[in-house]
């Protein structure tokens, strides 16, 4: 069975969440798109991110991905849930990071600040990496203490 990963946007990120869905099938993944099925200007950016994030706290998922204009607000939404590890990616580099040193259970991109190409590498990236453990297990286990 294929990893379930939960997408969600906003009105600033719905495009490129379109791209990331059909980017994550094309990988051999099971994305769960909470939304928006449709472009609406006047959406709120919590209404999509909190059932990402409750997936991945409850452990219905391992991994989301979020974007919105700047990264921000789904950031601010994910990481109040206990367990989720929300990091605001803009490079392969941060992503990679994010992964390996903070163990990111949640991609957030910042549309506004991405191409859809950028944000298809920094998926990639955040994808194939994995959490390094060691010197960094001891900090990630802080976070939720």
């Amino acid at each position: 069975m294929s990893e379930r990963i939960f997408v969600g946007a906003d009105h600033a990120g719905f495009q490129l969440k379109e791209r990331l869905v059909n980017e994550l099938k094309r990988l051999g993944y099971e994305p769960v798109d909470v939304g928006p099925k449709t472009m609406n200007p006047a959406d709120d950016f919590p209404d999509y991110g909190r059932p990402v994030a409750e997936a991945v706290s409850s452990g219905a998922a391992k991994r989301g991905v979020l974007t919105c204009g700047t990264g921000l607000g789904m950031s601010y939404v994910a990481n109040r849930f206990p367990r989720v590890r929300a990091a605001v990616a803009w490079s392969p580099e941060i992503a990679e990071l994010a992964r390996k040193h903070n163990d990111a259970n949640v991609l957030v991109l910042p549309a506004r600040f991405v191409s859809e190409e950028e944000g298809m590498e920094i998926l990639h990236k955040w994808l194939d990496t994995a959490f390094e453990g060691g010197r960094h297990e001891r900090r990630v286990g802080k976070i939720d203490s």
